[in-house]
């Protein structure tokens, strides 16, 4: 249950430290430098700086976040944040370079956060259970059943 109240903590965490880098570097995008380039998407404007890239910081956190929830997915969640950062350089929003950072700075950032503020989620979740209102939201326990013909 920590885990998965952390989960979208450590993505948007991920986001905003990525968003914070942009900042600092200001790096230009490529449908802003190269001529006669065709994109698929339209060109963020200026301002909205290049890297790393923001999609695949998100993309890559969040696969950290749901293979950490869900062992199933160390597969599909990792394939599915390549093809996110892949299609940021194929609509020419992105050199790859930018979604390469994006993907190593959301890989790193968010098991960070979860594990670091795993310990305390999991003693706040517990103290949360003990009351009522609250523990049948945050259980993960199925209700008792009852018997047949009652």
């Amino acid at each position: 249950m920590a885990l998965a109240l952390l989960a979208p903590v450590a993505v948007v965490t991920a986001y905003l430290a990525s968003e914070g880098v942009k900042s600092v570097l200001r790096l230009r995008r490529p449908c802003w430098d190269l001529a006669d380039v065709v994109t698929v998407a339209h060109c963020p404007p200026y301002g909205d700086w290049s890297l790393p890239s923001n999609h695949a910081t998100f993309a890559a956190a969040a696969a950290v976040a749901l293979v950490a929830l869900w062992r199933g997915m160390a597969v599909v969640a990792p394939a599915l944040a390549l093809l996110e950062a892949f299609s940021r350089v194929f609509v020419g929003v992105h050199y790859p370079h930018d979604v390469a950072a994006g993907l190593l700075f959301g890989a790193l950032i968010a098991p960070l956060v979860l594990l670091a503020l795993r310990n305390p989620a999991a003693a706040l979740v517990s103290a949360m259970r003990r009351r009522p209102a609250l523990a049948a939201v945050l259980t993960t326990a199925r209700p008792p059943v009852p018997p047949h013909g009652r």
